[in-house]
């Protein structure tokens, strides 16, 4: 399970660096995989560092460091 958590880590990141800051939602939506995957690995770049959030509207929208 972690083995897929920083694979999933890894997707992430190179979707952020390609599109910029996006949702929560956005980045489901891009990466069509198991959510409970996306959010473990939005919490493990968020500990590493990696990323940081910025209020958006009602949400908030991730964003590289």
């Amino acid at each position: 399970m972690v083995e897929e958590i920083g694979i999933i880590a890894g997707e992430v990141y190179r979707t952020l660096e390609q599109n910029g800051p996006m949702t929560i939602a956005q980045l489901k939506t891009a990466l069509k995989t198991d959510t409970f995957l996306i959010d473990a690995a939005i919490g493990w770049l968020a500990r590493e560092n990696n990323i940081y959030f910025e209020k958006y509207r009602t949400s908030f929208k991730i964003a590289l460091r």
